[in-house]
């Protein structure tokens, strides 16, 4: 009796792990590429992966404590030297949740790319969010700034 286990591939040099042959073939587990085999072998139609639905997370409370409030102005600084994806959507959802606040970043450079594959800039996506940005000190003009 044969087994409807896939067989595991070798990891040495050259060879593909079982994990890559099946993602070669559009499955993502082993119990899957079983499960798939023994609907084909039923001659049972079906699709696999193709049905994609939306769904809305629940919120959840989170808390952002800023970097630097300037006592004189209220001003809030962030600082980043590397502003990951999830401090970004961070910094997008403060921002929409509190209009009412003055948040500043400061980058170690403005001009670094959200990602390889992306064009934006840190600076860019400031200009898109409509939070003023520097690069590597507070500016003059904002630490004489008053409420």
């Amino acid at each position: 009796m044969q087994s409807s286990k896939p067989k595991k591939t070798s990891t040495s040099k050259g060879k593909l792990r079982q994990s890559e042959v099946l993602l070669k073939h559009g499955i993502r587990s082993g119990l899957e590429d079983v499960i798939c085999q023994e609907l084909t072998a039923k001659g049972i139609p079906y699709k696999y992966e193709e049905l994609t639905l939306e769904y809305t997370q629940p919120e959840k409370k989170r808390k952002y404590t800023p970097d630097i409030v300037l006592d004189n102005s209220g001003i809030i600084i962030e600082v980043k030297g590397r502003w990951v994806t999830a401090d970004r959507q961070k910094i997008a959802m403060v921002k929409q949740q509190h209009p009412e606040i003055d948040l500043r970043m400061v980058f170690s450079n403005s001009k670094t790319k959200i990602s390889k594959q992306s064009s934006t800039t840190y600076g860019s996506y400031c200009d898109k969010l409509g939070i003023p940005y520097a690069d590597k000190m507070i500016p003059e003009t904002w630490l004489k700034e008053t409420k």
